[in-house]
């Protein structure tokens, strides 16, 4: 296993070089310019449809140099997995969305090989995102697949904290349910934009500060018993009546913000929870999903990183993609 593995988000771009079956990272490149910056760059240029494509690898080609430099050899042939708004409305290739239930291991995911040309050495596998009927994602899917979810008759839950957490029911093998939540960027529009802004503070520690992780649990628990909408606002007058500092409040809101979106937790669900994502994301939501006793009753809490579930989501795709002849593997070092 020797591939390229991009995730391509909406702010972001990170490629490795991936090598071996422990998918070792032997080389890394990451900017800002993700597929937002690069679409508004696209329709500056004003050039036609067809070249759009080539607008977006000549964003990756200077990315693939560093890694070249970085390994000290040429990376020619080896093949680009790319994940993520890639394959969306403001990537380098629209594809449809896979419509749900879809295959856990990453078979039946939808994907487009586009082959290496003179101006772009590698090949391209691009995959697409998932559906249901009122509902999409595009990244997480694969970092489902990399979760390694066992084809049980018990049912499971992957939870996707971020900008836009997710909640996929897996069922047999399958992703049968999806629910997306806001909770990043609520968040983000509260500290930044609103009145708010002013009465929290980024605070060092996290939640091993005890202090930090007093005020998340009384957000949490504020989650519960009211309306978000005042229960936001009294963010405010925390800090107006001194009741808290301003990282505790911090903290209080994101504990408040996360509860409201866990109030959702199916109340009947035992089944093994794997929450995979950004280590101080999982980390909260470890921790609101043990103070509101869903920990308890659930088979189980497991946490997995968010490189490395899609670094194990990308390899599942590719190898299913060479095993089919889609792909071939490049030549051997």
């Amino acid at each position: 296993m020797r591939f390229l593995s991009c995730d391509w988000g909406t702010t972001s771009f990170r490629l490795k070089l991936v090598e071996g079956p422990e998918l070792r990272v032997v080389a890394a490149a990451t900017s800002k310019e993700g597929n937002a910056a690069t679409f508004e760059r696209w329709q500056q240029a004003r050039q036609p449809p067809e070249q759009r494509l080539g607008f977006y690898l000549e964003v990756v080609r200077p990315h693939v140099r560093r890694l070249e430099e970085q390994a000290g050899e040429s990376l020619a042939g080896v093949p680009l997995v790319v994940s993520g708004m890639a394959s969306s409305t403001i990537g380098m290739l629209e594809l449809p969305y896979r419509p749900l239930p879809f295959a856990a291991n990453g078979s039946d995911l939808l994907t487009r090989l586009l082959p290496a040309t003179a101006g772009f050495a590698q090949p391209v596998l691009l995959i697409s995102g998932v559906k249901t009927d009122d509902d999409v994602m595009r990244g997480e899917e694969v970092q489902l697949v990399g979760c390694g979810f066992a084809a049980t008759e018990q049912e499971q839950l992957f939870l996707h904290p971020g900008t836009h957490a997710k909640h996929v029911l897996v069922r047999q093998g399958r992703a049968v349910e999806l629910k997306t939540y806001m909770t990043g960027e609520f968040f983000a529009l509260l500290t930044t934009e609103s009145i708010l802004a002013s009465a929290v503070e980024s605070g060092a520690g996290g939640l091993d500060q005890p202090a930090h992780a007093q005020a998340f649990a009384q957000g949490v628990q504020a989650s519960q018993r009211g309306n978000l909408l005042h229960e936001a606002f009294l963010v405010r007058t925390n800090r107006l009546f001194e009741k808290l500092s301003k990282p505790e409040n911090f903290f209080y809101l994101s504990g408040l913000l996360i509860g409201t979106e866990l109030r959702d937790f199916p109340t009947d669900f035992t089944g093994p929870v794997v929450l995979a994502g950004e280590d101080v994301l999982v980390h909260s939501y470890e921790a609101a999903l043990r103070q509101l006793g869903i920990t308890g009753r659930v088979a189980s809490v497991t946490i997995q990183g968010a490189e490395a579930v899609t670094l194990r989501g990308q390899a599942a795709v590719l190898e299913r993609a060479q095993a089919a002849g889609q792909l071939l593997a490049p030549p051997s070092q």
